[in-house]
């Protein structure tokens, strides 16, 4: 399915200036008791889409949370677009056109799919003031989005809320997306619409940050890949190039791409 590309909007350039968009110096995270984080370096080139890969508890989901600023970082810097945001308050980092999708989705199940979107929509009041060229765009990506537009979200299926709560992170243009496993419990054919969807979000200029499980996922989408292992990234580089090298696969992931 080619969806066509989002409406053009000077935050989502794809000849924005080159170089990294988003760079973690160091960063160590704790959280009470436990150090989770252990000076995390990774950089997010602009334009590209980033994996983040590596075993479950290796400190993916609490490097999306730093860079929210839903947990502090006790160590380290995070910068976007050449501004320091490791101290910034969510809200703040929020509003510097950077989405997040977390795993849980944190979808509004009593609210219908159309008051989710508006929710999302900060320059929007009402459905009438969204952005009509977007929204159509949007429709094409995830059909079920406008096809349960006045549906309660709880009553849609999880591959169905997945698709909503992406719809939501880019219902306004975004410099970034930051998304925890979209893929996770999915169906097949949904995860082809999704991979194709992060697609057309990249050919739009929109950098993706992605922590995956999937790695057929990881293998189709990929630019660039970082893999964590006990709270550090322990390999960067090509996507490709650990796809193509199963030796390397075995000793980080334990598995064969």
């Amino acid at each position: 399915m080619n969806a066509p590309s989002p409406p053009h909007h000077p935050h989502e350039s794809a000849a924005a200036p080159s170089g990294n968009l988003l760079t973690l110096q160091g960063v160590h995270t704790h959280i009470e008791a436990y150090h989770i984080l252990h000076g995390v370096d990774l950089v997010v080139p602009r334009g590209k889409l980033t994996m983040l890969l590596g075993r479950n508890g290796a400190g993916k989901t609490t490097t999306l949370r730093t860079i929210m600023g839903l947990w502090r970082a006790t160590q380290g810097s995070i910068s976007f677009a050449g501004q320091d945001i490791t101290k910034l308050e969510t809200p703040a980092i929020a509003s510097l056109n950077i989405g997040y999708v977390p795993e849980t989705m944190g979808i509004f199940a009593d609210l219908t799919v159309k008051e989710n979107m508006l929710l999302a929509a900060r320059s929007a009041r009402r459905a009438s003031d969204m952005d009509e060229a977007r929204l159509k765009w949007i429709f094409s990506l995830f059909p079920a989005v406008e096809k349960f537009w006045n549906h309660p979200a709880g009553k849609l299926s999880g591959g169905q809320k997945q698709m909503l709560a992406v719809a939501r992170a880019v219902v306004e243009p975004r410099e970034l997306l930051i998304v925890d496993e979209p893929s996770k419990g999915l169906a097949p054919a949904i995860i082809n619409n999704m991979i194709d969807a992060f697609a057309q979000l990249k050919a739009g200029g929109v950098t993706i940050l992605l922590v995956e499980q999937n790695i057929n996922f990881a293998k189709r989408l990929g630019d660039s890949v970082a893999v964590m292992d006990n709270g550090r990234v322990v390999h960067s580089g090509a996507m490709q190039a650990l796809a193509d090298d199963e030796e390397l696969q075995r000793s980080l992931l334990g598995l064969a791409l």
